[in-house]
């Protein structure tokens, strides 16, 4: 019983052993490399956020995805620009539809 026990630790030892050399070796199949602890890409401009700079973005990862403060920052971001754009657009449609324009 003592022997099977000892093969059986030795074996999970050898397989966790195997597993880090692999995962070192390879990564985790990230198509960017890892940024540094701490370190992030999460930018977008002040004003006029374009499809090109949403695609752009890169969130720290962390053990179960992203880390959370970078999105939550994207998405108010992206809202407040939202916003801002509805505005501007609602601004444009009230002056073409006043009846005093003199176009």
């Amino acid at each position: 019983m003592v022997t099977a026990l000892l093969y059986l630790l030795v074996m999970a030892f050898v397989g966790a052993m195997l597993f880090l050399a692999a995962s070192a070796v390879f990564g985790r199949s990230e198509e960017l490399t890892p940024l540094p602890p701490g370190t992030t890409l999460t930018a977008l401009p002040a004003v006029g956020v374009t499809g090109a700079d949403v695609e752009a973005l890169r969130f720290q990862q962390t053990l179960r995805g992203y880390k959370a403060s970078e999105v939550d920052w994207a998405l108010a971001r992206l809202g407040r620009e939202i916003d801002s754009l509805r505005e501007q657009l609602a601004t444009v449609e009230a002056e073409s539809d006043d009846p005093g324009d003199a176009r």
